[in-house]
């Protein structure tokens, strides 16, 4: 069986020397990297933590982090993500469901007890403790599961909204994170800019930017001075971030465009990139942000690697190693997305259901709506059970939202269907007002923005303002009608 861990030794044999993780003013590197993982793991193994045994990882984004994480992996046993920002209520349901068998946690955290401490002085930064779980029955996941050789438990909604728990094993991992580097083309001499969650974003990241022995800079703590320290004097060559920072970089006079002179490719992930935040980049810098599509069960098939304008709003080109099928199309070309290839997720946890089982035909069901233009880039337009129907006419929320999101006094949209007797659904949106917009927040100004620039059956019935929109542990609004605080 294979493990990333010992790949990521052999494949970086030859940069032992090179820095890995830069956190501030601190540089380790690879040799540093791989000795402090051993210690860690070594310390866990007399603990107790083997093969296949479930392991949640609580820590604030760091080299520590990523130490603990490689740790686990090189044991062979199984991340289990969290974010730190969990509440205790919903940690201890990730616990119970994925029968995790310990908690390794940084301790200024302290959310569990008893514990012990690991590993003292191995840590570059922190102090982490180990807590052993109850995972409730001696044999709670079935004899197939050790056989997969598993490597992380995403514990996550799939497409049908139930928490699944997406297993990938180490193959699965190295399979992915081949597939993904076949665009991105991550190399010994890239400088990687990380601003993102690592419990969010690992697997088709971090650890293949640590396969090809890049170096990767953490820029989340004093973002976004970190990220402007990152380009001026580290030469970032490549950006994996959110439309928000995009959005933070555009408005920060601090940003100029001889500052991204380094960079090659600038990645936007996690949520749906505004059109303005793309448009607004591309005219301060040059180029715009590259959308990526990443599924969880899936890797990442597509990043539009085309640096062009006119398709900033696509998820560009499938990669090399993937097929797409775009199924029950209506006159338009659009149509259910479905997806295979390499590194596809292994199982769901809970209910247990192999990938075999699922996916008998061997194509993942995305969920997703989208459409392929002359160019072959593809578009993403909505999740199929957001799809809004008016009298037989498709309304696909995102197009909406996108639009009502460029008036000046709204902050963000969430628009969905309301049924109807006799016209199936209707569009209505709620709204976050801007809390710097110009003028107040006027409703009709609003809908009349929606006819300049959408057909009228597409323009919300309603527009209700809001405080907020709730939203998932991952950032993305959550597509319900009673999304109001």
């Amino acid at each position: 069986m294979r493990n990333i861990v010992e790949t990521i030794r052999s494949e970086t044999r030859p940069w032992r020397d090179k820095p890995a993780i830069v956190e501030g003013e601190d540089t380790w590197s690879y040799a540093q990297l791989l000795a402090a993982s051993d210690a860690v793991a070594a310390d866990l193994r007399k603990q107790g933590v083997g093969p296949a045994q479930r392991i949640v990882i609580v820590g604030e984004d760091s080299a520590d982090t990523i130490v603990a994480h490689l740790a686990v992996l090189s044991l062979s046993a199984v991340v289990v993500p969290v974010a730190t920002a969990l509440a205790r209520p919903e940690l201890e349901t990730v616990v119970r469901e994925m029968h995790v068998d310990f908690v390794l946690w940084q301790t200024a955290l302290s959310p569990f007890e008893p514990a012990v401490n690991v590993a003292p002085g191995a840590f570059f930064r922190h102090a982490y403790n180990l807590s052993r779980m109850d995972s409730g029955e001696a044999d709670a996941m079935p004899s197939a599961y050790a056989a997969m050789n598993p490597a992380f438990i995403r514990f996550s909604s799939g497409t049908t909204g139930a928490s699944k728990g997406v297993l990938l094993s180490h193959e699965s991992v190295l399979a992915r994170t081949s597939a993904a580097n076949r665009g991105l083309g991550i190399g010994p001499n890239d400088t990687v800019l990380w601003v993102l969650s690592m419990s969010f974003h690992f697997v088709v990241s971090i650890l293949l930017f640590l396969r090809k022995a890049a170096t990767i800079v953490l820029c989340h703590d004093s973002f976004p001075l970190s990220m402007l320290d990152g380009l001026q004097r580290r030469r970032g060559t490549f950006i994996y971030a959110s439309p928000f920072h995009y959005g933070v970089m555009t408005g920060s006079d601090a940003f100029r465009r001889e500052d991204v002179a380094s960079v090659r490719l600038a990645v936007s992930t996690a949520i749906r990139l505004p059109q303005q935040v793309a448009e607004d980049f591309a005219v301060k810098f040059g180029f715009p942000p590259a959308q990526a599509y990443g599924i969880i069960e899936v890797g990442l098939p597509f990043v539009n690697l085309s640096g062009r304008l006119d398709k900033a709003m696509s998820v560009g080109q499938m990669l090399p190693d993937y097929e797409l099928a775009i199924r029950n199309p209506d006159d338009e070309g659009i149509g259910e997305i479905f997806l295979k290839g390499p590194g596809l997720f292994d199982a769901y946890v809970s209910p247990w259901q192999t990938r075999e089982t699922c996916l008998p035909d061997g194509w993942f069901k995305t969920g997703d709506i989208g459409q392929l233009d002359d160019d072959g880039f593809l578009h993403i337009l909505a999740r199929e059970s957001a799809v809004i129907n008016f009298a037989g006419m498709k309304v696909f929320p995102q197009e909406v939202e996108a639009v009502l999101d460029r008036h000046p006094a709204v902050a963000e949209s969430l628009v969905y269907g309301e049924p109807h007797p006799e016209y199936g659904h209707l569009p209505h949106a709620r709204i976050v007002p801007a809390a710097d917009a110009p003028t107040p927040l006027d409703i009709e100004d609003i809908r009349r923005h929606c006819f300049r620039h959408l057909a009228p059956y597409k323009t919300p019935k309603s527009f209700d303002p809001v405080d907020r929109l709730e939203k998932t542990a991952s950032n993305k609004i959550k597509r319900t009608a009673r999304n109001v605080t």
